[in-house]
């Protein structure tokens, strides 16, 4: 760590349980155009609904923060040891003031990763680290601004999944928004069908429970209803003057309905009314089904860059669904009856941060 010494004072593992030292990292986050998944309350999520531990480097100068790196230490019997930034995120790389302090950050979780046996470092976004391996043909971010009003939202989707949206507002739909337990139980009953029809293990309930709590003003839920049944639904957060419909599904009945279709538009104009400025469709896999969905509304893909670095003589993991290592695993999860699925998959899924 030879960075110049009037750039970097220190380097340490941060104290999460330090409320102070959490509201410095916060504020720098906030200053330095961090997303949700760099603040500390979403590392703590992580590790109190999953176990996989929160951890974070910071960086200082004269008491000031001016670096940051959150991530979780993830411990698995069958993806091995590695150190993610940020758990089971979408964003959350290295977050400097400067490009030494980067390098410094990035030297510091090598070193940490050799030291207690983890293969390698993953960063999703942020500064890529020198030598480190770096991609961005896998996936892709959406995002725009909101509209004025409700009818300008409507138009300012392209003509044919505007169509979808208005037979889904022709349809007998109820959508409602909360954080109560019962929309928690909605949210849940509909996300798990959805992700096992993908053939993915379902993350565990605690992980959303957790989340509600680490984010009490900035996250909800709205789930699309149909006779009294939830059919689609979205877990949302808050962050930055942006709204990020982080986990959403749908049941095979939300499709006939169009209920996924106006579930997103009704949470348009949900954060526009909590003061929101811009739509965060998040990130989907190049090509994929719901790379094509994102565009047919609008939003321009814009390239995300991940990186990685394995330690010397270690494997880094594979958990790329689309690997040929899981096609048949996948296939055959897809047949698995939904409370089989539901039983066995937070189990697994908590080891795919």
């Amino acid at each position: 760590m030879n960075a110049p010494v009037n750039m970097v004072r220190r380097v340490s593992l941060a104290d999460l349980s330090d409320d102070r030292l959490c509201e410095r990292i916060e504020g720098f986050v906030r200053e330095n155009g961090g997303s949700v998944f760099h603040l500390p309350a979403w590392l703590k999520a992580v590790e109190s609904g999953t176990g996989q531990r929160a951890r974070g480097l910071v960086a200082e100068q004269l008491g000031a923060v001016t670096g940051w790196l959150p991530f979780t230490e993830v411990r698995s019997l069958l993806f091995g040891k590695t150190m993610v930034s940020s758990g089971f995120g979408v964003g959350g790389g290295i977050l400097a003031g400067s490009a030494e302090v980067a390098e410094v950050l990035a030297q510091s979780a090598q070193e940490h990763a050799v030291r207690y046996g983890y293969s390698s470092v993953e960063l999703r976004g942020g500064a890529v680290p020198t030598g480190w391996r770096a991609w961005d043909d896998k996936h892709c971010g959406f995002e725009r601004a909101l509209a004025a009003d409700d009818e300008a939202e409507l138009l300012a989707i392209p003509r044919k999944a505007r169509a979808e949206v208005r037979k889904g507002l022709k349809n007998d739909l109820t959508v409602t928004t909360g954080r109560g337990r019962a929309d928690l139980a909605a949210h849940y009953a509909v996300y798990s069908e959805s992700v096992r029809n993908l053939g993915t293990p379902v993350f565990p309930k605690k992980l959303f429970s957790a989340m509600l709590e680490a984010f009490p003003e900035n996250s909800d839920i709205l789930t699309v209803s149909l006779d009294g049944a939830p059919i689609s639904s979205v877990f949302s957060f808050y962050h930055g003057g942006a709204v990020l419909p982080f986990w959403g599904g749908g049941s095979f009945a939300a499709r006939g309905a169009r209920a996924n279709e106006l579930m997103y538009f009704e949470l348009m104009l949900h954060a526009r009314r909590r003061g929101m400025e811009r739509f965060d469709f998040g990130r989907s896999k190049t090509g994929s089904g719901p790379f094509n969905f994102k565009k047919n509304w609008g939003f321009d893909p814009q390239p995300l860059t991940y990186a990685e670095w394995t330690a010397p003589g270690a494997k880094a993991r594979d958990i790329d669904p689309n690997s040929d290592a899981y096609s048949r695993k996948i296939d055959l999860w897809k047949r698995l009856p939904l409370p089989v699925a539901n039983m066995i998959g937070p189990f697994i899924a908590r080891d795919l941060a």
